[in-house]
Parts: C-alpha cells; sequence; structure tokens
C-alpha cells in the first residue's frame, strides 16, 4: 500500500483545482521534469482519494515542460531486491485505482511522456498529446525494467513488439506517429493539450456516472474474456445501467425530444 506519511510530504507538488463537475490534477515538480518518487506518487493517489463526491471526471496534466519524465532515478541507488518489490507494487496500488475509479481521467500530455510518465499516462483512460509530446521507455538503456504496469498496459494499446522495439532500441515516438499507433486518442497543436482535455472532461462529465463506471470497469474486464463470459457480462451490466433513475430520465428525454440528439 502507499504510505500516508509519503504522501504528505509531497501534496505540495500535486496541485488541484476544481471547476464545477472537473478536476484538474496537476504535478508541481518542474525542476526534475515531473520526475516521480514513491513520495510523489503516494501523494497523486492521496490526491486521487480525497476527491470530492461532486467530481465527476477528472483531467491529469503536468506544470512546466513536460508531463512526466518517468521515475526519479536517484531512488534506485541504494534499493535492493525486496525494496525494488514493494515500490512497483506501491505504484500498482495507485494506478489501479487511477484505472479502475469511478472517474474518467484525461491525461493532457506535453514534452517528455518517458518510462513511468508513460505507465501513469496508460492508466488514465484519454490521453490528449500535444506536438511537443514524445514518448520513450529508456530503462533497456539503464539496466532496468518497467515497474508500474507498463508491461501490462502499454501492449495492450500498441502491441507487445513496438513496446519491445521502444525498450530493445531506446525508439522515440512524436507525438503523431504515437497517436497513429495508440499512444493517445488525440492529437493538437503545441500548448492545446490542456485545454482539449478539459473539454473532453466537461463533455464527459454530463454522461451518467452509472454509465461511466460501467464502462471504466466493465469495458476493460469483457475485452479479455472469453466472447460468451463477455456476452454474459455485458448483458448484465447493460441490465444494471439502465436501471437507474437517471438513466430513465434522459431515455424519457431523449423520446419526448427534449433530450440531445447524436450530431456529425
Amino acid at each position: 500500500m502507499t504510505n500516508p506519511e509519503h504522501a504528505s510530504a509531497h501534496l505540495n507538488e500535486v496541485v488541484v483545482e476544481y471547476r464545477d463537475a472537473i478536476a484538474i490534477v496537476r504535478i508541481c515538480r518542474p525542476h526534475k521534469r515531473n520526475a516521480i518518487n514513491d513520495g510523489l506518487m503516494s501523494a497523486i493517489g492521496q490526491r486521487f482519494r480525497d476527491m470530492p463526491d461532486h467530481i465527476r471526471a477528472v483531467v491529469l496534466c503536468g506544470e512546466g515542460e513536460h508531463f512526466c519524465a518517468g521515475l526519479d532515478l536517484s531512488e534506485l541507488k541504494e534499493r535492493d531486491a525486496a525494496e525494488g518489490l514493494h515500490h512497483s507494487r506501491s505504484w500498482y496500488y495507485v494506478l489501479r485505482d487511477i484505472e479502475q475509479g469511478t472517474r474518467p481521467i484525461v491525461a493532457a500530455l506535453h514534452g517528455a511522456v518517458v518510462g513511468g510518465g508513460l505507465e501513469l499516462a496508460t492508466a488514465c483512460h484519454i490521453r490528449v498529446a500535444d506536438d511537443s509530446t514524445f514518448f520513450a521507455l529508456p530503462e533497456g538503456s539503464r539496466g532496468i525494467f518497467v515497474g508500474g504496469g507498463g508491461s501490462v498496459r502499454i501492449p495492450k494499446l500498441i502491441g507487445a513488439h513496438r513496446m519491445l522495439d521502444m525498450m530493445l532500441t531506446g525508439r522515440v515516438y512524436k507525438a503523431a506517429e504515437g497517436v497513429s499507433i495508440g499512444m493517445a486518442q488525440y492529437h493538437v497543436p503545441k500548448g492545446q493539450a490542456l485545454d482539449k482535455a478539459i473539454e473532453l472532461a466537461e463533455r464527459i462529465a454530463q454522461n451518467a456516472p452509472m454509465t461511466n463506471y460501467a464502462l471504466l470497469n466493465g469495458l476493460p474486464r469483457i475485452a479479455e474474456q472469453a466472447a460468451d463470459h463477455g456476452f454474459f457480462t455485458e448483458s448484465l451490466i447493460a441490465g444494471i445501467a439502465q436501471s437507474t433513475p437517471e438513466a430513465k430520465a434522459r431515455v424519457k428525454a431523449f423520446l419526448d425530444g427534449t433530450g440531445p440528439k447524436v450530431k456529425a
């Protein structure tokens, strides 16, 4: 589990701004290119756990010129195998709670999205990359291995052999190519990632909370199930989602012509 004492010492490096139904969580360690140590990761987890009930979507971004340059390697100097294991597990807990939480997370990416920064980004649900963004996994050249869930999440986006290439050769993907292979879903001009992420979060926040929860927690599991199991899981989730009062009100509004229509 994460360490509350570590979190409290780094809360000033994770700033939260509330705008109606959305929150903007900003990593503020620009002098380190927003590189993450265990304390900062604990603080990120704490900020998400402390989110007010009225918040329906979150934007995650980085202060300064970079989203996140990965693990603060100064933490590795004296770490033994057991400490490395516990370090890795502590990241899993935080990133699992982000990925499988109740609120969709939109990552606004710019500059370095490297190593642990890419692992953090892939735990989010939607990623917006501006033209300054570059993606890399330099662990291979540093004699280490990904430890924040990257070997599970990243191949699901780009395939195992693309990740293998990145780690073996140090290949760097710039924004446009990274988006084309699935690193992010949106590509915007330099400096516009945060505005686009906020726009998306505001749209997402208008959805029924139960539908958002079902998408975050049901869809990834269904995608990994055998087809027959997936169909059954889908039917269960569909039944639950459509039974909520908010869903009934939204369907009624659509049928009587007062609800929003799909537009091209």
